[in-house]
């Protein structure tokens, strides 16, 4: 039976995006990103339950996402699960990351508070030139 690991999730970044290149050139990020869900608490209240996923994406989707991408940015991620292993002072560890192979951002690019917006310059037309 064949198998198939398809995973989406939106979030918001938790850290800046880390781009790098690996030695023939192709463009690799890691970001993190957190999904935010509301849940009834025992005493009747709701409160945040926070998850935390790693992702790494590959090629003109890493640099778009370097380019475009800061802290607390909204995206979504379409991609499939990956388990790394590796082995440190001498245990074996292993991590479950999201390979993504699809971004799409949610949020605009280097958005400003309304406070710190310039006022809009606006034109009053001129009356020269009209006929009346």
């Amino acid at each position: 039976m064949p198998s198939y690991c398809h995973v989406t999730l939106v979030g918001n970044l938790t850290r800046d995006v880390e781009l790098r290149t690996t030695k023939d050139g192709t463009n690799v990020c890691d970001l993190g990103v957190a999904y935010n869900k509301k849940r009834k608490s025992q005493d009747g209240g709701w409160e945040d339950e926070v998850s935390f996923f790693d992702v790494t994406l590959w090629g003109n989707t890493a640099k778009v996402a370097d380019d475009y991408l800061k802290k607390g940015s909204p995206v979504l991620i379409e991609g499939e699960l990956v388990q790394d292993r590796w082995e440190q002072d001498g245990q074996k560890r292993s991590k479950v990351k999201i390979v993504g192979r699809k971004m799409v951002m949610l949020g605009q690019r280097d958005v400003q508070p309304a406070t710190e917006r310039p006022e809009p310059e606006v034109s009053q037309p001129s009356a020269e030139g009209i006929p009346f």
